[in-house]
């Protein structure tokens, strides 16, 4: 465990310092990953100017569930970029994936260590500026219970985030290009759940609550904290189930991951 973790910090200083030779242009990425997630809450603001309140919740509400999953998101897709599907597919196809098992080194810790993208840094800091100016709009009466949960509830979200990377990037050893239907759980997920689920349909609401629990992500801790009623009636627990969904789903996508792994034939590349 500590040899894995000695050589991921390793792996990530490599990256860091590689990112870090072109300083401008890195600035320059990293501002407009940010300008481009800010201005995507700039226009859901502009959208309240017309409507008050999205079915029941007013702006600074939906600015809450924005602001919690794109910092979130930032962070894993910093943490997990090297089982990114579309970059693992493509090292795949190439035949690095077959140097990497060549090494005598823990896999999972390569691929972790394999990328770590400096620049999502701007995601990272638009998500948390729009969180913050949420909590200034919003009362919220904290208690001791929902500040120790808010940080098990953003972990949870990068886990769950970072678990469909990882199921992503396994099924490519199949495929061996990316899969763009992934990133319908993955990007298009943050999307989902940046509103309340009362706004989709049943069906695609019962799916991301029974199939994939992202509605236990983000939803249903939001309305824990906003104090907001449960308008499906799920048990009281369901507030509280975001560490547990994020690390469930992680865990299924290692021993998936590991599965990948066993029945992997190489590409000849």
């Amino acid at each position: 465990m500590r040899h894995g973790l000695m050589l991921y910090f390793r792996l990530v200083g490599v990256q860091i310092r590689s990112q870090m030779q072109y300083r401008i242009p890195f600035l320059v990425e990293m501002a407009s990953t940010g300008l481009i997630t800010f201005a995507s809450f700039a226009t859901l603001a502009l959208v309240f100017q017309r409507f008050e309140h999205i079915a029941g919740w007013n702006l600074g509400e939906v600015a809450f569930l924005y602001g919690m999953v794109e910092t979130s998101f930032g962070v894993m897709d910093m943490l997990f970029s090297g089982f990114d599907p579309q970059n693992f597919g493509r090292q795949t196809r190439l035949g690095r994936f077959d140097q990497l098992m060549l090494r005598p080194v823990n896999l999972t810790v390569q691929v972790l260590g394999s990328e770590f993208i400096l620049r999502r840094l701007g995601r990272i800091a638009q998500g948390t500026l729009v969180l913050v100016i949420a909590l200034n709009w919003v009362d919220i009466h904290w208690t001791l219970a929902k500040l120790c949960y808010l940080p098990f509830v953003f972990i949870g979200q990068i886990c769950f985030f970072g678990g469909l990377f990882i199921i992503g990037a396994t099924i490519s050893f199949w495929t061996l290009e990316s899969i763009e239907f992934m990133n319908v759980f993955t990007y298009g997920g943050t999307e989902m759940m940046s509103y309340p689920a009362t706004i989709y349909q049943d069906w695609l609401r019962k799916f991301f609550t029974y199939i994939l629990p992202a509605v236990f992500i983000n939803y249903y801790p939001a309305l824990f904290i906003l104090d907001k009623p449960d308008p499906f009636h799920m048990p009281a627990f369901a507030s509280y189930l975001a560490p547990a969904a994020g690390f469930g789903v992680l865990a299924a996508a290692l021993a998936f991951w590991r599965f990948g792994i066993q029945h992997y034939q190489s590409t000849g590349t």
